[in-house]
């Protein structure tokens, strides 16, 4: 990594630059004060005043490469000699290469991928897929989900955010496994399991089956707190899609591609979804692609028959040869391994060690390098830190805390969210908690009880 320079005059005039010229998401525009960024190398970023931060956010979640890998950067220079662009309806290198991966490692069971430009369209196509191969128009999902900010995907997304957007018709909500703020009195893992699997076949039968085109729930919920799966309950998922004729799409967009040290998630079980959605770890975010891997059985529908979808850029060639050279680099440099390693042995027994310490930590979630620990005020209530669709003094200050120390978390509500690169070292992922260990011990006034 080369020596970060401190340039003040150039963070202040990026800054006002963006402030003047520049409409940023999910925000009042006067309230917020975006951080300038210079570069970065590897699991860090810096600022152009020189402040450098190790990023256990991964941004939202997305460089699961790390910044700047000289492999990739080097693929996507490569392609823009070649093609830079061209109209999805012509055939290329770059974007049949990026397929075939793909669905390689999906499994025997996918055939083809359509290609998006990010996650949230992903989701719009797979839901117009399993409209249009069921005839069936009902999609259920989470009420503890994120799936994208487009008309469909913001439907089917449960936290706030969709409350201003509902435009969308036929989404159903459920509740999903969350055994630390059970909603089903569940006190074991199976319990909740078996009564959250209870509960939605009580929504799909008071729905009616007969109008219920797709279950589309994230393979782990990553933005809602990454709320790991108890065993069993993604095969009680695929038993009821098949008893009842429905169709399982597996959103894997934030999960997938080694987050949890598996190309995705759904892999860590036996169960097989219909459809698969994708995109960030992709490309680790260099260049924007996302994409929907399709089962042999949903492809054979539109042999025939006209999908109605398309985009301009989809399956762009520098966006492909991105896909394919990020793909290659996890391979060679055993990335998923290491995700794996990373969370067995550094940041799992980590995360336990701090909650000995800090009673602010309520419960923690995760496998490879993406895990979440509730904070609360009361360990015995589970009182959150921060109310649902909101943050707090506290949470505000425990982000701005681990900022001071050069760390960068990804927050959601009164949850942090550990994220690393899928290619952190043992030395970073330590150094990262002992930055978190330093933020949490400046919190500790807001644990109210025993």
């Amino acid at each position: 990594m080369s020596a970060p320079k401190s340039d003040p005059a150039k963070q202040e005039a990026v800054s006002a630059a963006d402030h003047k010229y520049v409409f940023h998401s999910w925000s009042a525009q006067g309230a917020i004060s975006p951080m300038p960024i210079a570069s970065g190398s590897g699991s860090r970023f810096w600022d152009h005043a020189g402040k450098v931060y190790l990023d256990f956010s991964s941004q939202l979640v997305f460089t699961n490469i790390g910044h700047q890998h000289p492999k990739v950067v080097k693929a996507i220079q490569d392609q823009a000699e070649v093609l830079t662009t061209i109209a999805p309806q012509h055939a290329n290198d770059a974007r049949n290469e990026a397929a075939q991966r793909v669905v390689e490692l999906a499994g025997d069971h996918f055939a083809k991928v359509f290609f998006t430009n990010g996650g949230a369209d992903a989701i719009e196509n797979a839901i117009r897929m399993a409209r249009l191969h069921t005839h069936k128009h009902k999609v259920l999902s989470t009420y503890r989900s994120y799936h994208g900010n487009t008309g469909a995907a913001i439907n089917a997304t449960g936290d706030p955010r969709r409350f201003p957007n509902e435009f969308a018709f036929g989404h159903v909500h459920f509740f999903g496994p969350y055994l630390y703020r059970t909603n089903f009195w569940a006190t074991t893992e199976e319990e909740e399991c078996k009564r959250a699997l209870e509960h939605l076949e009580q929504t799909i039968i008071f729905e009616g089956p007969g109008t219920i085109a797709a279950i589309l729930i994230e393979s782990v919920p990553g933005t809602a707190g990454v709320l790991m799966p108890p065993k069993g309950y993604l095969d009680g998922i695929r038993a009821l899609c098949d008893k009842y004729k429905i169709l399982w799409i597996a959103d894997e967009v934030m999960s997938g591609f080694g987050r949890t040290g598996k190309w995705f998630a759904y892999q860590h079980g036996a169960a097989v979804p219909d459809l698969i959605t994708f995109a960030k770890g992709v490309t680790s975010g260099y260049v924007q692609l996302g994409g929907v891997v399709i089962s042999d059985a949903i492809s054979k529908t539109f042999d025939e028959k006209v999908f109605p979808g398309g985009l301009t850029y989809m399956g762009h060639p520098l966006a492909c040869a991105t896909a394919v050279a990020t793909i290659d680099v996890m391979k060679e440099e055993k990335m998923l391994e290491n995700a794996t390693m990373i969370g067995e042995t550094i940041l799992g027994p980590g995360l336990k060690e701090l909650a000995k310490k800090h009673k602010v930590i309520g419960d923690i979630r995760g496998a490879g390098v993406f895990w979440g620990v509730d904070m609360v005020s009361d360990r015995a209530t589970h009182e959150p830190l921060a109310p649902y669709g909101a943050s707090s003094p506290a949470m505000n200050e425990l982000v701005a805390a681990c900022k001071k120390h050069g760390l960068m978390p990804f927050n959601n509500f009164n949850r942090i969210h550990l994220c690393p690169p899928c290619n952190i070292s043992v030395e970073d992922a330590k150094l990262g908690l002992e930055m978190l260990d330093k933020a949490l011990s400046e919190i500790g006034k807001y644990y109210t009880g025993n």
